[in-house]
């Protein structure tokens, strides 16, 4: 095996562990260890509240201004997938919309037929409007109709009680105007009790079909797979990406040197297994 390929691919794979190094050392929160959250993440995260139910007649705004009941989004044996987002998140809450999207576009039911889809600002600040452009984004992505995705924003707090009763926990940050929250999504039978919650970024079809199966016959299931990422991002006073940015340059600065490792370990099997070969060549 050529040296200098050696050599070149041993660079690629510390260029992420470099880029972390980089991270930690420009910002306090972030020179934390990985398994002490910064004081802005305390209180933030998931409980699950499975069985539970919401109050089905806390309001909302709709995308048309009007207040709207959340109950008028459950209707009989149609389950529901909950998103608690704002819409102008500028990291985590895109995420976790587009990774939901992927999968909803994964699976055959359609919104409005099969399943409604409630997602809900938790920024009291939003109005409709920014709703309204936040659905046409999504809308435009998902590359079908999609008549039972609504779009609300808060009225009356409601987003906070809502919040609580699901378990999802968040926390404003007032320095930054910016919300530090879990990314995760919530599916809730007809009946609005809590069924299951899904983790992360990305979801799986299958999982998610699952998830609205189970949901319309009013069973829930624990997840088995907790994998908590928080909405923290870069901070220009503090000059910092802080813990959500870090944490995945740490997984993915660790993933792409196992797999450098063994695409070297790799060639090095092939190339003695090709070098007795030669060496048989060059006497015959």
């Amino acid at each position: 095996m050529n040296l200098r390929r050696i050599s070149t691919l041993l660079a690629l794979a510390t260029l992420p562990l470099a880029a972390q190094y980089h991270l930690s050392k420009i910002g306090d929160a972030s020179t934390l260890p990985a398994n002490v959250r910064p004081p802005q993440l305390e209180g933030v995260g998931i409980d699950e509240h499975l069985g539970g139910g919401v109050d089905l007649n806390l309001t909302f705004i709709g995308e048309n201004g009007y207040p709207v009941a959340l109950g008028e989004y459950f209707h009989k044996g149609r389950p529901v997938i909950l998103n608690l987002v704002y819409y102008n998140c500028p990291m985590l809450c895109t995420l976790v919309l587009n990774g939901q999207t992927e999968a909803m576009r994964e699976i055959s039911w359609t919104p409005g037929k099969e399943y409604e889809v409630v997602t809900i600002s938790i920024d009291p600040r939003e109005s409709f409007a920014d709703a309204q452009k936040k659905k046409a984004v999504y809308m435009g992505s998902f590359d079908r109709p999609a008549p039972g995705w609504h779009f609300l924003t808060d009225h009356d707090g409601n987003a906070q009680r809502l919040a609580k009763q699901v378990g999802f926990n968040y926390k404003y940050d007032r320095r930054q105007e910016q919300y530090a929250h879990p990314a995760a999504i919530m599916v809730l039978t007809p009946q609005g009790r809590m069924a299951r919650y899904l983790y992360g970024i990305r979801y799986s079809p299958r999982d998610l079909r699952f998830a609205l199966a189970e949901a319309s016959e009013g069973r829930s299931t624990m997840a088995l797979e907790k994998i908590l990422l928080f909405c923290y991002h870069y901070d220009p006073k503090a000059g910092a990406y802080v813990w959500f940015a870090l944490n995945l340059m740490r997984g993915g600065g660790i993933l792409t040197v196992l797999l450098i490792a063994l695409f070297i370990w790799r060639m090095f099997r092939s190339e003695r297994k090709r070098t007795p070969s030669r060496f048989k060549e060059g006497f015959a």
